[in-house]
């Protein structure tokens, strides 16, 4: 057991963050925003807590205290939550494809700076973050406790006021307005609490990692945040759950099957290298087969219904 969590630890912890991040996009997609901006956010709480752990609260032990890895996920929160409104009231005015557009937009603007900043590392980033744990597979300690406490949350959201607010407006939002529900509102608090989630995912993810540069919020994240959501359930917060672990762990699934030979040389490189094209082929394939992800509210329905019979 020791050597398996040796050697899958890492991509076990990548599966919970990678569902995290489906969570965080999935949040905005409840109101019926397509928010491509969960990488920028991802990215700016990344950022936060390298620099604050390198910079600002060094520490003598060997390892990082746990308590300050928390106050860097709370002051992640924080920032992305404000950054959250100051963007998502302007920007959650267009709907669609121009909310796309716009979001992606975000996404690049902090790339940029994050490239030109002397704070950040410029285009290198920052290295030797400290690690608050001796392996890989303890992050799990703060990892799986976030996504289950995440996931207890959406469902209560699900079902609550506040959620039965951001399906009227995902579904219709006009008749939302003349029920007198705030469209605005709700839309920019489901941005707002999609960023939270994404800055806290960032905090963690550059301990993880070890290293932070301007490669961790890209358009090409965004494709495949995207894809955790639309492939997995766009229609329940299980969806994205399943979505984000499934296809975290894929490109190392295809990785090791291109490594146990047997395939031409050009197939294998396609396997390695070709992720955002497989993803991409998945959108386009997912959308016409299963226009509501591969997990709908109805799944659930259907298996109560069985169970019953």
């Amino acid at each position: 057991m020791a050597e398996f969590f040796s050697t899958y630890g890492s991509l076990i912890v990548s599966m919970v963050l990678g569902a995290l991040l489906g969570l965080s996009l999935y949040l905005p997609l409840m109101a019926g925003q397509l928010s491509l901006a969960s990488p920028g956010f991802y990215a700016l709480g990344g950022y936060i807590a390298a620099i604050l752990s390198t910079k600002v609260f060094t520490s003598n032990s060997n390892l990082f205290p746990i308590h300050l890895l928390l106050l860097e996920m709370l002051i992640a929160g924080l920032v992305s939550g404000l950054l959250g409104i100051v963007i998502g009231i302007p920007a959650l005015r267009l709907r669609g494809i121009y909310l796309a557009i716009a979001t992606i937009a975000f996404v690049e603007v902090l790339r940029v700076f994050s490239l030109n900043l002397e704070i950040t590392g410029g285009a290198v980033g920052i290295f030797a973050i400290p690690q608050p744990f001796q392996t890989q597979i303890e992050y799990l300690w703060i990892a799986l406790p976030l996504l289950l406490i995440s996931m207890v949350l959406f469902y209560r959201l699900e079902r609550v006021r506040v959620g039965r607010a951001f399906t009227a407006i995902r579904e219709d939002e006009l008749a939302a307005g003349a029920m007198g529900i705030n469209p605005t509102y709700y839309k920019v608090l489901a941005f707002t609490l999609g960023a939270i989630l994404a800055g806290i995912v960032g905090a963690i993810s550059a301990h993880f990692l070890n290293t932070w540069n301007a490669r961790q919020g890209t358009f090409d994240a965004s494709i495949i945040y995207l894809t955790f959501v639309l492939i997995g359930g766009s229609r329940s917060f299980l969806g994205s759950v399943v979505g984000g672990m499934v296809f975290t762990a894929l490109p190392e699934v295809l990785r090791s099957l291109a490594d146990t030979g047997g395939f031409p040389v050009w197939l294998a490189q396609f396997l390695r290298d070709g992720r955002l094209i497989i993803f991409g082929l998945l959108i386009v394939i997912g959308t016409i087969f299963f226009p509501q992800g591969l997990i709908t509210p109805d799944s659930f329905k259907r298996g109560k219904r069985g169970n019953s019979h």
